[in-house]
């Protein structure tokens, strides 16, 4: 399906502030000693059984290769103690995730060319197609192998903010994920999301009065207006993709012609038609910037293929949901570790592969080495205590608690929860505008 980058009216501001002018990010004297600190912020981050879950991330970004599994993760060197305890913690653990969203935060973030700092949210999916005891589990939208071929598989999506770089870079920053619950408005949640990111980094100085407005970059799945509604009292200009038939409408002209009720709009704007379009309302160099700034948004693939198949985020067959939500700030809080060790960590290439400067290393070349930074950033875990595995059950002794078997949700909601409900189709429906 065609689709075309469009601009919300009203929204963009009036002219582009300059490099010269802007914050630039915060520099870090020593990597080491930014990556022990925020070692030693997320060990407090977990609040039950916080060895083990800080020993299973530090096996996640020490192992050789990509993860295969969590279990073979207990047998790797950094990881002390043993595949039931590596469970446990999942399942039982905690973690504060508003102390771990503070500290993300309190990263310095990344910046475009003109000092400004840009999100990407997007949405991306844990497949669990035959997972019956699984709750929470929604019919998530993927691409098949044909052409224009769309599958619906059940699964857990997640709504990830991140910050993107300038420049060619496979780098972002994590700051923000979310569960969509079942039946849960999609616009609403990321909404207040995004409120709650923007927040947070005003908090932690990261964007201070004067600086230029913080933009966000969304795909065509998004409500782009009603985005820009919902955050019209932040600092932050809304830029979205929006499909080719989509068709808008000016403001309603001043002067009032004729009898009758004023016009509540204006002319019509047809994407697909170009006599409709009528004078640019914006320069030239301030579009250019714009598409230049959505093409970053691709940036957060490579940041799903890094998280999926290198940390192995969505390989475990965790049941619990809120497991699930655990081992995600985990691999969030991994991939942080990795970003700051990226100025000090040594380039291992392999004998096939281009020497690279520290600048530009990628975040699986950058894993290759942090086993040699792990000494200098501090190890806050303490060492395990011996023990014994529990006698299980019995032999012979069936089990009498079958686990509980759910349904799969059909979508989550992309409307107010307060909507009215649709009672009647329309006879005559109005037909779609195709140009």
């Amino acid at each position: 399906m065609a689709t075309i980058l469009n601009y919300l009216a009203g929204l963009l501001p009036s002219d582009t502030p300059s490099a010269a002018t802007t914050a630039v990010e915060r520099p870090v004297d020593d990597p080491a000693a930014g990556l022990a600190a925020f070692r030693r912020e997320f060990y407090r981050c977990l609040t039950r059984r916080a060895d083990a879950l800080f020993e299973l991330v530090d096996a996640a970004l020490c192992a050789d290769g990509p993860v295969g599994s969590l279990v073979g993760l207990s047998l790797v060197g950094e990881h002390r103690r043993g595949h039931g305890s590596l469970y446990a913690a999942l399942n039982r653990g905690r973690v504060d995730v508003d102390r771990l969203r503070t500290a993300l935060a309190a990263v310095p973030v990344p910046r475009a060319g003109d000092g400004r700092i840009v999100l990407a949210v997007d949405v991306t999916c844990w497949l669990r197609p035959e997972a019956h005891t699984c709750p929470h589990r929604v019919l998530c939208h993927t691409y098949g192998r044909g052409k224009d071929t769309h599958i619906m598989i059940p699964g857990w999506p997640y709504s990830l903010v991140t910050a993107l770089e300038t420049g060619r870079s496979s780098w972002t920053a994590p700051l923000d994920v979310r569960h969509l619950a079942p039946g849960a408005a999609a616009a609403t949640v990321t909404a207040g999301q995004l409120r709650d990111v923007v927040r947070r980094l005003i908090t932690a100085g990261q964007w201070q009065p004067g600086d230029p407005d913080i933009w966000i970059v969304a795909d065509a799945g998004y409500d782009g207006p009603r985005l820009a509604f919902l955050l019209a009292d932040l600092p932050v200009r809304v830029l979205v993709r929006m499909r080719s038939d989509r068709v808008l409408r000016r403001r309603a002209p001043l002067e009032r012609t004729g009898n009758g009720r004023p016009p509540r709009h204006g002319d019509e704007f047809i994407f697909g038609d170009p006599a409709s379009w009528g004078d640019p309302e914006a320069s030239r160099n301030e579009v250019d910037l714009l598409w230049q700034a959505f093409l970053r948004r691709f940036d957060i693939e490579h940041t799903f293929r890094m998280l999926k198949q290198t940390l192995s985020w969505t390989s475990p067959k965790l049941r619990d949901p809120h497991a699930a939500d655990r081992w995600t700030w985990l691999v969030l809080a991994a991939y942080t570790q990795l970003r700051l060790a990226r100025g000090a960590a040594a380039d291992l290439r392999r004998p096939w592969e281009r020497p690279a400067p520290p600048e530009r290393l990628t975040p699986a070349r950058v894993r290759r080495g942090f086993r040699n930074l792990r000494g200098k950033a501090g190890n806050p875990a303490s060492a395990p205590k011996p023990s014994r595995p529990g006698p299980g059950r019995p032999p012979g002794r069936r089990n009498h608690h079958p686990t509980t078997r759910h349904d799969v949700h059909i979508v989550t909601s992309t409307k107010p929860a307060n909507a009215p409900k649709k009672t009647k189709k329309s006879t005559n429906p109005r037909p779609r505008r195709t140009g």
